[in-house]
């Protein structure tokens, strides 16, 4: 059983590992096994970053993330700047309708709108823009539109996880209805728990992962 004091410093430790990330202003508190990251980093991709690498950590259960990003002054870019280069940054990713694909930036929050055939073009899109300068968070709210029939979606994501060696899917169960999936079951940490989404948000036609999976001490 891995205890709050090491928790604590097992996460410290991932973050000072991932390059990144400047470890030196976040903060970690740990009680039975959620974590809360408080302090402030300098954008939003390394506010991601933190987070990814708190949840890699063997022992977490629970993510609570404080983190505030604070540019330097030289760095804040007016809206309609940041604007015009998450257009031009989704016109330039291969696989992306970047037609059909809405913009709007508001005090460095960026909303994404329209609609794509398939979830990992509504992921790309997203990962396209949580980089660029003046960004401080995103309002992913693409629809995916490919119609496919529940059965199938079940079938296919089904497979995928008996494919996986890093998971039991045995005790996975995967529930579907008019494009959204409901997992159930329990897994052995955030790793095998992630894996399991991404594999379910991977099949064509998944408008919505509703995640009730368990995670083992």
């Amino acid at each position: 059983m891995i205890t709050d004091h090491q928790l604590r410093q097992d996460v410290l430790d991932e973050l000072e590992f991932e390059p990144s990330v400047n470890a030196a202003h976040i903060g970690v508190s740990t009680n039975s096994g959620v974590v809360t990251l408080t302090g402030f980093v300098s954008s939003y991709g390394e506010k991601l970053a933190a987070e990814r690498a708190a949840r890699r950590v063997k022992g977490v259960k629970a993510l609570a993330e404080e983190i505030e990003i604070r540019m330097p002054s030289d760095k804040k870019t007016a809206d309609d700047e940041v604007a015009k280069r998450a257009i031009d940054i989704l016109k330039w990713r291969v696989g992306l309708p970047a037609d059909r694909i809405g913009v709007k930036v508001e005090k460095g929050f960026v909303t994404l709108t329209g609609d794509v055939d398939w979830q990992y073009q509504k992921s790309e899109a997203e990962a396209a823009v949580h980089d660029l300068t003046g960004v401080v968070g995103i309002v992913n709210a693409i629809r995916v539109t490919s119609p496919v029939p529940a059965y199938e979606v079940r079938e296919k994501i089904q497979k995928a996880l008996h494919r996986n060696a890093d998971l039991d899917a045995a005790r996975i169960t995967v529930e579907t209805s008019s494009g959204k999936v409901i997992l159930r079951g329990n897994v052995h940490g955030w790793h095998e728990r992630n894996v399991a989404v991404g594999a379910a948000w991977s099949a064509p036609g998944v408008i919505d992962v509703e995640d009730h999976l368990r995670i083992e001490p």
